[in-house]
């Protein structure tokens, strides 16, 4: 049965392996502090045309959440994010476990818009008894698959910045965003228009890893006094380092992202070819068919995948979530089942 349900069910790209095993017995510094992870981070730095950037990698999208925001807020401080936002949503109270408060605003299609956050701030203002906001967390792409055009993320940019907020992006899938079709935005406009972003890897083509990116250096004073005190400093950093590395020296990262969008694609036109509807409408890896239940019963036969949402008593949207490693054999398979 082939899995449609994430973007990490298999390994890694074969030249991070291929890396890891010739570099297996070069000796090298600990705790980030070997060749390959500073390369890997002054190539992050060209990418982004920021040379001041302070950069942490990190094992997980958890993880990096956890560290940025606990590193940042103080402790009556709390973050305003969309209730599909996975720091809501998805992390156990991983977030709140730390003091925070997480301030969960309904969205648009996975996305909230500046005015959401001017409306949100306005409701926290009885201090000192109530929580302060004080960051806005995005994702980018969100949870929906959908992404942020440019003028959307600097109205956000120039909303946080009115407020005195911090502005937060989750790029777990920002590959996926940025190779999206329609896409308006560079890593340049997402480092310029954020305090802090992180760019992941373990949902495109890494064994695990992500890049947290302080645009804003004075929120990484301390980072990492908190990324050690929480058991993030990886003794063996090289294995992050290395995965970097690979994925940006020759822009493996955004082909891997794009190869995978490309297969969605497929899959989106050949659900609106047979006249399915969406549950929203998305141009990167995940996308959401709303199906006859009896369809979705077949399908589940071969494929692996969540059942999202019910509609009504026949029909229900699925997620369908392509990788860097999904084969063109098993989109065109799947094709020719719904056909």
């Amino acid at each position: 049965m082939y899995s449609f349900k994430n973007d990490y069910a298999e390994g890694a790209h074969a030249s991070i392996l291929y890396k890891i095993v010739e570099s297996n017995l070069v000796q090298q510094a600990g705790y980030g502090e070997d060749d390959y992870t500073k390369e890997a981070k002054q190539l992050i730095k060209n990418k982004i045309g920021n040379q001041d950037a302070s950069i942490f990698l990190v094992s997980g999208g958890t993880q990096a959440n956890l560290l940025v925001i606990s590193s940042i807020l103080r402790t009556h401080q709390a973050v305003i994010a969309p209730q599909t936002g996975h720091i809501f949503a998805n992390e156990t109270g991983a977030i709140e476990a730390t003091g925070h408060k997480v301030i969960a605003v309904p969205p648009t299609n996975g996305k909230i818009t500046a005015q959401d956050i001017e409306r949100t701030y306005g409701e926290y203002g009885l201090r000192p008894h109530v929580v302060e906001p004080k960051m806005v967390y995005i994702s980018n792409s969100t949870e929906l698959g959908t992404i942020y055009t440019k003028a959307e993320l600097e109205a956000i940019s120039v909303m946080c910045k009115q407020l005195g907020l911090y502005l937060f992006i989750d790029g777990a899938r920002l590959g996926h965003a940025l190779m999206a079709e329609d896409n308006t935005l560079t890593l340049e406009d997402i480092a310029s228009l954020s305090d802090v972003f992180y760019i992941g890897g373990t949902k495109n083509g890494a064994l695990f890893g992500e890049a947290i990116v302080f645009s804003n250096t004075e929120l990484a004073t301390y980072f990492d006094y908190n990324l050690k005190q929480r058991g993030a400093l990886l003794a063996k950093g090289r294995l992050l380092g290395i995965q970097f590395l690979e994925l940006f020296k020759d822009d493996l990262y955004f082909d891997l992202a794009k190869y995978a969008n490309t297969m969605a694609a497929r899959l989106t036109a050949a659900f609106k070819a047979k006249g399915y509807s969406f549950l929203v409408d998305s141009t990167t890896n995940q996308i959401f068919p709303i199906l006859p239940i009896s369809l979705i019963e077949k399908l589940n036969k071969e494929y692996d995948f969540f059942t999202w949402k019910v509609i009504d008593d026949k029909h229900a949207a699925i997620r369908l979530i392509t990788s860097w490693a999904t084969h063109e054999r098993i989109v065109t398979e799947f094709i020719e089942m719904i056909e």
